[in-house]
C-alpha cells in the first residue's frame, strides 16, 4: 500500500503592515523571483523573454509588475508576479537556449517589502552603511548590501520609499533590528 506524501507548506514570516514612526512597512505578496547569471549576449536574450532590458550597475529595470536587480557583474535578481513563475522560467530557458547561463528559481527563499515614509532613510540608516541620501543613491538605484548581518537587495523606488528582498529566515531579524531603530524616530 502507497503512502501518502506529505509536502511541506511555507509560510510567510512578514508581520502585517505597520507603522515604524513616521514610516509605513507594507509586506508585498508572494512573488516569483530568480537569479539569472550569464554573459550580455544571455541577458539580453533573457531581457526580450521577460520583456524588461536588464540595467547596468546599481540599477533596476522594471516594466509593470516585473523588475530586474543589477547584482553584481553577470548577475540578476529578476522578480516577478507569483502566477508568472513557469512560464517566465520556461520564457528565459528557451531565449537563452544553449547560450551559457544559469537560472535558479528563489521564490521561496525570498521575501519582499516596502518602507515608506518621510524618516524611511533615517531608519534604514541605523542598519545599512552607505549613503541613502536621494543625491547619492537616486530613485531606481539598487543594489545589494547588509543591513547589520543581514544580505539585503535594497532597490529605492521613490523619494521616500524602498524595497527590500531579505531571506525568509533574516526576516524576524530585521524586523526586530528596524523597530529598535525606529524607537529614536
Amino acid at each position: 500500500m502507497g503512502e501518502a506524501i506529505i509536502m511541506a507548506q511555507r509560510h510567510s514570516n512578514l508581520p502585517a503592515a505597520y507603522h515604524l514612526g513616521g514610516t509605513r512597512f507594507d509586506p508585498l505578496p508572494p512573488m516569483a523571483r530568480f537569479v539569472f547569471r550569464g554573459p550580455a549576449d544571455a541577458q539580453a536574450k533573457a531581457g526580450h523573454a521577460v520583456g524588461v532590458q536588464f540595467p547596468g550597475t546599481l540599477r533596476a529595470s522594471s516594466e509593470g509588475m516585473i523588475s530586474v536587480h543589477w547584482q553584481g557583474p553577470d548577475e540578476f535578481l529578476i522578480i516577478a508576479p507569483a502566477d508568472r513563475k513557469d512560464s517566465m522560467f520556461n520564457a528565459i530557458e528557451a531565449a537563452c537556449g544553449d547560450t551559457p547561463h544559469a537560472l535558479v528559481d528563489v521564490s521561496h527563499r525570498n521575501e519582499g517589502f516596502t518602507l515608506e515614509g518621510p524618516d524611511v532613510e533615517i531608519l534604514l540608516a541605523t542598519a545599512v552603511q552607505l549613503d541613502l541620501s536621494l543625491a547619492t543613491f537616486p530613485i531606481g538605484m539598487s543594489t545589494r548590501t547588509l543591513f547589520a548581518k543581514a544580505d539585503i537587495t535594497l532597490w529605492r523606488q521613490g523619494k521616500d520609499r524602498f524595497h527590500i528582498e531579505v531571506w525568509r529566515s533574516f526576516l524576524p531579524y530585521v524586523n526586530g533590528i528596524l523597530n529598535e531603530g525606529s524607537r529614536g524616530l
